[in-house]
């Protein structure tokens, strides 16, 4: 991932509005804090205690400045860095790992996926992260599976 990208995502994201450029080192810092993140996430669905080296450095990151969204004559416009914004990321990872929809959290159906979603579907049936992106896939890639092993009708 590039500095670049990791603007474009946190922009993408809808987490701020304009961003500075970010460097080598705001990307090694996003990885370090995704990779921890995802970790808790797993340990909290799975209900085993939290890793500790990624709580401390989770937490290490929600300690830092976030973004502040200032409100203007036009409305809300957010300037940050990715420091902030990363700090941001963190605290809302802590309020969802520490919040109410902890037994909603689950990990996407499909096998090359590891999103992990908030499942609000009605019975709680919802089996991927998106249908736009794996559901379509893993339901298209079932339907040609089907019809392939499915006897060819003959007209008679």
């Amino acid at each position: 991932m590039s500095p670049e990208r990791l603007n474009a995502w946190y922009l993408g994201a809808g987490l701020v509005d304009a961003i500075t450029p970010g460097r080598e080192a705001d990307v090694r810092a996003a990885v370090t804090v995704r990779e921890a993140v995802y970790r808790l996430v797993t340990d909290r669905r799975l209900g085993e205690g939290f890793d500790r080296e990624a709580l401390a450095v989770l937490n290490a990151a929600a300690r830092e400045t976030p973004t502040t969204p200032p409100l203007t004559l036009s409305g809300r416009h957010t300037d940050a860095t990715p420091a902030q914004v990363l700090a941001t990321v963190a605290r809302q990872a802590v309020e969802l790992l520490s919040g109410p929809d902890v037994p909603l959290m689950k990990e996407c159906g499909n096998p090359e996926c590891t999103r992990v979603y908030i499942d609000r579907s009605r019975g709680m049936r919802r089996q991927w992260c998106g249908m736009e992106s794996c559901g379509n896939r893993i339901k298209a890639a079932a339907y040609r599976a089907r019809k392939k092993d499915s006897p060819a009708r003959t007209a008679g």
